[in-house]
Parts: structure tokens; C-alpha cells; sequence
């Protein structure tokens, strides 16, 4: 990316404390910064946050946190409620600067999320800057091992060109949002973004059920696949790269789901050469034993966020919820075509199923489904329960399972008895 981007606005690379200070005094008074960080998560088996970008009205700042031991200067902008901070994508950011640093992003505004109530067409960054600016961005460096040193000319005109429109950006869709009267909306969505934790690798023994599908597996099938986990976990760590460039979950599932007899099967589950399988045979066959031989008890399940306080759920028949699901996607979908949104502008797929399980049947009922919005009650509360209630009055219940009637115990000695009766067991 060409430096001429960027006019005459200066770049300055902070490589110690005393330029962070210099920074967060320079920006302490503004009411607007741009946000983003640039992370090595595609590249190393513990990701950690590596740049960290800023702009604000007349300068780009990129902090290079290899060079700095700690970075608790910037909790004095990022956590102040009174300063906007803009960022494009936002959760990412916020999850990994929590995780890394202990920040808590406050007064947050969300480019991605402005530009999904609006309905654009292109909510990417690089389509955002062309659709206002005119200005093409090259987003060549996006997989770009950020741990690496030195940082070159072309590594810090990507990293600026993250957050060098984005005040400019916000004003042209706050202006789009105010007319329309969705800015709100995006206010509260960009709220609770900043409530957002890490949901990554853990220490938690459940963290192996992460793996999909794990939920079909037997006993059996569970501890091969945690002795599997252990065993990617501890070569990603040796090699320092992400897990899934060592063995992908698909190869956990698989080889946890059948019953190997000797190590020679494990070659029948991989292509001809898999160097994946050349690396790993013989630490895989170690493991399934290991799993196979294992009395560690299992643990129930994953850690699960705590049921809110106060949550009403009326109990529905399997027949009745998938009948509300269909009404309650069908009515989203027409209002996607009708508003010209994204679904998540109307209603996510994740408040659907929540709708589906606590099936509300008043206002007060719907104002504590989980995550349901205010704005979306305000704008769509009454026709949500609408549909619910006439959902759910005109599913059919589910089928009570006939009992079979058991015979006296005299007829079934008779029935025994009788002539014939086992001829089908001898036939042939």
C-alpha cells in the first residue's frame, strides 16, 4: 500500500514508554480515535495481540508491543467512557486486548455493525473506504506473520490504512443512520461488543468438547478424543504453531469415532503419503491407546453462562418448537426482504433459537430472552409475539405413545404352549 494514501498525515512508530506517553497525552482531549490490532493467531499456537493501531484527526500511530513490556498507559484512552473508540469488526479487537492486557473498551462505535443496519452491499473495510473514498486498499498482508521483525515500509502502510479513514468513515454513517433512526440500534449493539470475553483455548479440562460432533460420541469415543486433544495440544505447543496446521479437528473426530485394532488401520484413514499422518502415527496410535486405557472421569460438559435471573420459559413439545422455528424464520426472512437488512439487523439466528426456547408470551416475558435487544422489541416486540402465540396454538401437540397392553400371565403361558408357536424360531 502506497504511503501517497495517506497525504501529508504523519506516522509515528512507538517503539518505547516514553513515545506511548507522548501518544496517550496527544490523544488523552480528543473526542474520536480509531482502533484496530493486528494479531499472529494464524501462526503461532498461543496468539497474542503484536500491533496495536491508532488515528486520530491529524496522525497515525502504530505501537509495536514486541518492543514494550507492558501497555497500561493506554487503559487511559480505551477505557475512557467520554472518547469514542472506532474500530471495524470490533469483536476480535476487543477480545484479544481483554485477553492480553486486561483493557475493557468503553464508548465503542462499530464500522462493520453501522454498515450491516444499513444494509450496504459491502461491509468490509477495503469496500467501505472505496464506496466513500474512492481509495483502493490492498489487503494483501492480512495473513501476514505480525510477530515478525523488522517491520517494513509496506508492513506499516497496511497496518495504518486499518484505522487512518475510520473517523471519517463514522461520521459518514452516523449521518446514514441518524436519518434512517437506526442509530441506536447500532449504539446498543456496539454496547454490548464491549462486554465481549475470549472464548478460545482455555485450561479447562472440557475444552477437548470444543471439537464438533463431539457431542455423538460414546464414552469410549469421548476419552479417545481428549487423549487425541492432549496429544495436538502438546505438538502445536512444541512447534509454535495454531492447532489446526498440526492435526485438524476432522482427524480428532475421525479417529476417535472408529475402533482401531492395531496402528496399521490408522493408515487407512489418511491419502496415500499425508505427511500429517508420516509426522504423527505413531503419537497418534500412543493416544488412542492412552484414551483406550484412561479412568480420568469425563467431565459433563463445557462451561455454559449462567441462566439470567428472573427467566420465564414456557415448555414446548418438539413438534410445537419446530413449528415456531419455521414461523419465526419465515417472518425474519420477510422482513429482510421487505427492510433490505441482513438478519442480524432484524433478528440473529441465535435469538431465534432463544425465542424458541423460552417461547414468550408477553412483553415482559420477551424483555428477558436472552439475547434480545431492546431495539428489536421496540421495533418488532408485538409481531414476534404474534407469531409465537399463533405458532404455538396451532402446532400439534406431540403424540402420546400408545402403551402396549401386556397379556395375563396365563394367556402368555398358553400363547407359549401353543402349537406352533416357536416353528418360526426352527424353520429352515
Amino acid at each position: 500500500m502506497s504511503a501517497e494514501l495517506f497525504g501529508d498525515t504523519p506516522l509515528t512508530l512507538v517503539e518505547s514508554r516514553k513515545e506511548l506517553l507522548e501518544l496517550v497525552t496527544a490523544l488523552r482531549d480528543e473526542p474520536v480515535i480509531g482502533v484496530d490490532t493486528e494479531s499472529d493467531g494464524f501462526h503461532r499456537f498461543r496468539e497474542k495481540v503484536t500491533l496495536i493501531q491508532i488515528s486520530g484527526p491529524d496522525r497515525d500511530w502504530i505501537i509495536d508491543r514486541m518492543t514494550l513490556d507492558e501497555l497500561s498507559p493506554l487503559a487511559d484512552l480505551l477505557e475512557n467512557p467520554a472518547q469514542v473508540k472506532i474500530f471495524h469488526g470490533a469483536d476480535y479487537d476487543v477480545v484479544s486486548l481483554r485477553r492480553d492486557f486486561g483493557f475493557r473498551i468503553r464508548n465503542l462505535f462499530d464500522t462493520m455493525v453501522a454498515s450491516q443496519f444499513l444494509g450496504l452491499p459491502e461491509i468490509g473495510l477495503a469496500g467501505l473506504i472505496k464506496r466513500y473514498f474512492g481509495h483502493h486498499i490492498d489487503k494483501q498482508y492480512q495473513r501476514h506473520d505480525w510477530s515478525l521483525r523488522p517491520l517494513l515500509p509496506e508492513h506499516l502502510n497496511y497496518a495504518r490504512g486499518d484505522t487512518h479513514f475510520l473517523l471519517a468513515l463514522r461520521e459518514v454513517l452516523v449521518s446514514k443512520l441518524s436519518r434512517l433512526g437506526r442509530l441506536d440500534r447500532v449504539e446498543e449493539e456496539c454496547d454490548l461488543l464491549c462486554e465481549r470475553q475470549w472464548q478460545g483455548r482455555t485450561s479447562d479440562p472440557a475444552d477437548f468438547l470444543r471439537v464438533k460432533g463431539s457431542g455423538d460420541l460414546s464414552e469410549e469415543g469421548l476419552r479417545l478424543l481428549r487423549a487425541l486433544w492432549r496429544y495436538r495440544e502438546d505438538q502445536a505447543e512444541r512447534l509454535d504453531r495454531p492447532v489446526f496446521k498440526v492435526i485438524p479437528d476432522e482427524v480428532l473426530l475421525l479417529l476417535a469415532e472408529r475402533r482401531f485394532a492395531s496402528i496399521n488401520d490408522i493408515d487407512g484413514a489418511f491419502r496415500a503419503g499425508s505427511p500429517l499422518l508420516r509426522r504423527h502415527r505413531q503419537g497418534l496410535w500412543q493416544a488412542i491407546i492412552d484414551g483406550r486405557a484412561s479412568t480420568d472421569p469425563l467431565p459433563a460438559a463445557l462451561p455454559r453462562a449462567p441462566r439470567a435471573e428472573g427467566l420465564i420459559s414456557h415448555a414446548l413439545s418438539e413438534l410445537q418448537a419446530e413449528a415456531l422455528m419455521v414461523k419465526l424464520r419465515e417472518w425474519r426472512n420477510a422482513e429482510v426482504s421487505r427492510q433490505n437488512l441482513p438478519a442480524v439487523a432484524i433478528l440473529s439466528n441465535n435469538v431465534l433459537k432463544s425465542l424458541v426456547r423460552v417461547a414468550p408470551r408477553t412483553m415482559e416475558e420477551l424483555s428477558s430472552v436472552p439475547d434480545m435487544r431492546r431495539w428489536q422489541i421496540a421495533a418488532s416486540g408485538e409481531a414476534v409475539l404474534e407469531v409465537i402465540r399463533a405458532a404455538v396454538s396451532t402446532a400439534p401437540p406431540e403424540p402420546k405413545k400408545k402403551k402396549r397392553r401386556k397379556k395375563p400371565a396365563a394367556r402368555q403361558k398358553a400363547a407359549a404352549s401353543a402349537p406352533g408357536a416357536k416353528a418360526g424360531a426352527g424353520a429352515g
